[in-house]
């Protein structure tokens, strides 16, 4: 005699499960941005950084050969194996010469951090031909330093320069050391930094600029 075939209850979930799972998958979401919006306030940490240690090596420089780092027409007599500029400059004159992103080695804006580091004011190579000479900052783009303004309207003597920096980054950085206006102030944002244009008053988010920072 042949059992009757019943069909088989297929199991699911229950709601409870189903609320657990959705709790689970909030918290890991809410931990990913969490993490991305910390990694994002520390590269803007060092961003910042950047800007706001220049004028401290400009101002230790100053103090101990009443000179400007780049500028010193004294640099072989203060400080061992310093490298006098000789391109389009006047050492003495209190004018950084050069561009502040210059790759030519005599120009004062590119010996500006063989004199600061000779002077034990900030790291990395003294060594104009290394390959490691030229400063990067905390996203990997240059930075540097010049006199002549990069933006029409920006305010400052000297000019701190930084480039490859999304414009996420730009924006927190004016709002921390400025006026957080990127056409306005102390600190403007551009595509380019070349002194003939205006900067940008809000950058878009996804796109790389050039940040600079007058002091």
């Amino acid at each position: 005699m042949h059992q009757p075939c019943f069909p088989r209850r297929q199991s699911g979930f229950t709601l409870i499960e189903i609320a657990i799972v959705l709790v689970i998958i909030g918290l890991l979401l809410g931990g990913i941005l969490k993490g991305q919006e910390l990694i994002n306030s520390a590269r803007v940490k060092n961003l910042a950084t950047d800007f706001r240690n220049i004028p401290l090596f400009i101002y230790g420089y100053q103090d101990k050969f009443k000179a400007l780092p780049g500028d010193d027409p004294a640099v072989a007599t203060h400080l061992t194996g310093g490298t006098l500029a000789t391109t389009g400059s006047t050492p003495g004159n209190g004018v950084i010469d050069g561009a502040w992103n210059s790759t030519t080695n005599t120009h004062e804006s590119f010996l500006f951090w063989q004199h600061v580091r000779l002077a034990g004011l900030a790291p990395g190579s003294t060594d104009i031909a290394a390959g490691d000479y030229l400063p990067v900052n905390a996203l990997g783009g240059r930075i540097g330093i010049q006199s002549a303004k990069p933006f029409t309207g920006i305010n400052g003597s000297y000019f701190i320069c930084s480039t490859g920096i999304l414009g996420k980054y730009a924006k927190q950085l004016d709002t921390q050391l400025d006026d957080g206006n990127g056409s306005t102030g102390s600190m403007m944002v551009g595509a380019t930094a070349d002194g003939t244009t205006g900067g940008t008053a809000a950058p878009a988010d996804s796109t790389s600029y050039t940040v600079c920072m007058g002091i």
